[in-house]
């Protein structure tokens, strides 16, 4: 018996088989997608694959884990209970009865997620001009006398930066133990990468690459997952912390030089025991890339320092813990707050948690004020950030544009009068969940007060965005905003 196919029916099989395929696919983005996922999130991978399914397909099999292997965070949760044990008891706080009636239960939040205690005795100075925090780093660099630890996220050899690498490069010669972390994608990016990689071989610095993206060596994960922070421990002694990198102003970068465009940070210099909890983040960052064992005790063993008696807490966060730390931190804090909230980010693309939480404050009367670039450098999250500024202006949110060309890339904010964070971590959802970061809680009166002159530097150099302006824009780019959006939630 003959069986005769034609082609038709051979057309009629083919689109079956593809319809079939198509359901089956659907079912089971449907079932694999939403698991462990904010709502947000799986509905837009899952209207992704929909919509353009080979494409989402692709995507969500290259960047659809928001966490590092199994195998990196049961190294981390290790690293974390060894803190918890290490550091029992070794607080040394101020008079906590001197504290808001809200502030145990958040430091109790934060031992919790990231194993770090409250340290007091401590003092803290801000930097804010850009060549001025390097010239600070590179000077306590020179006075090394046992070891340098620096981790940053954007670690590039330049004209700007050559100071502070030759202070490097001294120290090495001096017999001083010169570390370095640097990010492995963000800083192949920049220009001169392998000029920097050799500048550091040529001074003897020992240095790592923090989540280096190497499938022919056996070293991959999500590449979009990043080791944000920016750090630096001299001796145990001094830190800085905040969010400058260690590079020109403009990033060496064509279009950045074009424009003028010049970054505006914050930093801050801390002494005293807190200092050690920034070693220990180094020393975990350090473990984990390399297997090496920490190269120190993890306990607060620095030199009290009694001229602010500030107390602090080390808060990491990022794909190796299981929640979000630095989003709990922040929530925590917005609705404690009880007088006035000011927030700075170069990159505010809010949860839904948050836009609660910063609406509930105004509503209680608690003012709020969110200062944010004129400008961006991120054209996709500048849009999405944009698209937040209707619903701020009508919750009574007061928001101030850093005037080009400048980008205010300073991360932190203050509630009320005497609590105050400052770091690495922007206010947007690839901060909250994809980079790793490390910020810090800082206690004490005369801290907040350094930040105020900073909040009244950077309202004289903005202007203040009402809502009958913004109302004035125009659709096209309302359109880009809200497509901007919708992306910023595929985590």
């Amino acid at each position: 018996m003959t069986i005769d196919i034609t082609a038709t029916t051979i057309t009629a099989i083919v689109a079956a088989a593809i319809i079939v395929v198509d359901i089956v696919v659907r079912v089971i983005a449907v079932i694999v997608v939403p698991r462990n996922r904010r709502p947000t999130a799986g509905m837009a991978w899952l209207l992704a694959i929909f919509f353009i399914p080979v494409v989402g397909i692709l995507l969500f099999v290259l960047i659809g884990n928001p966490k590092l292997p199994k195998h990196r965070r049961e190294k981390q949760a290790q690293v974390d209970e060894y803190i918890r044990e290490s550091t029992h008891g070794v607080q040394r706080v101020s008079d906590s009865t001197t504290w808001p009636t809200w502030f145990d239960g958040v430091v109790r939040l934060n031992r919790n997620l990231g194993a770090m205690p409250l340290i007091g005795s401590n003092s803290a100075s801000l930097i804010g001009d850009y060549q001025g925090s390097l010239d600070a780093m590179t000077e306590a660099i020179r006075g090394a006398q046992r070891y340098v630890h620096a981790e940053f996220y954007i670690f590039a050899y330049d004209r700007t930066t050559a100071p502070l690498f030759d202070a490097l490069g001294g120290a090495v010669a001096r017999g001083v133990e010169v570390r370095a972390l640097l990010d492995h994608i963000a800083s192949a990016r920049i220009a001169g990468y392998r000029k920097t990689l050799k500048r550091l071989d040529d001074l003897g610095v020992r240095w790592q690459l923090m989540l280096p993206v190497q499938p022919w060596l056996g070293r991959y994960q999500r590449p979009d997952l990043r080791n944000h922070r920016k750090l630096l421990v001299v001796d145990g002694e001094v830190g800085f912390m905040g969010s400058q990198n260690i590079i020109d102003r403009s990033y060496n970068k064509p279009g950045n030089i074009r424009r003028g465009l010049k970054w505006k940070e914050l930093v801050a210099r801390v002494e005293g025991p807190i200092v050690s909890g920034l070693e220990a983040i180094f020393a975990t960052d350090w473990y984990l890339e390399t297997g090496e064992p920490p190269m120190r005790e993890i306990v607060p063993l620095g030199q009290q320092s009694e001229a602010q008696g500030l107390d602090c807490q080390v808060v990491p966060s990022g794909p190796g813990y299981t929640n979000e730390n630095n989003l709990k931190l922040f929530l925590a804090l917005m609705y404690a707050a009880r007088e006035r909230i000011i927030l700075t980010s170069p990159y505010f693309v809010p949860d839904e948690a948050m836009l609660r939480a910063i609406s509930g404050a105004t509503q209680r009367g608690v003012h709020v004020e969110l200062f944010v670039s004129e400008v961006g450098d991120q054209a996709l999250v500048y849009h999405a950030q944009r698209s937040y500024y209707e619903a701020l202006l009508r919750a009574g949110v007061k928001i101030w544009l850093y005037q080009a060309p400048y980008i205010l890339h300073s991360k932190h904010f203050t509630i009320d009068d005497d609590v105050a964070v400052i770091g690495s971590s922007n206010m947007d959802i690839r901060s909250f969940e994809l980079n790793m970061e490390v910020s810090l809680l800082v206690r004490g009166a005369s801290f907040v007060r350094e930040m105020r002159v900073a909040e009244d530097d950077y309202r004289r150099n903005s202007r203040e965005l009402t809502l009958e302006e913004w109302l004035r824009q125009p659709l096209r780019s309302t359109v880009l905003d809200n497509l901007a959006r919708l992306t910023s939630a595929l985590q």
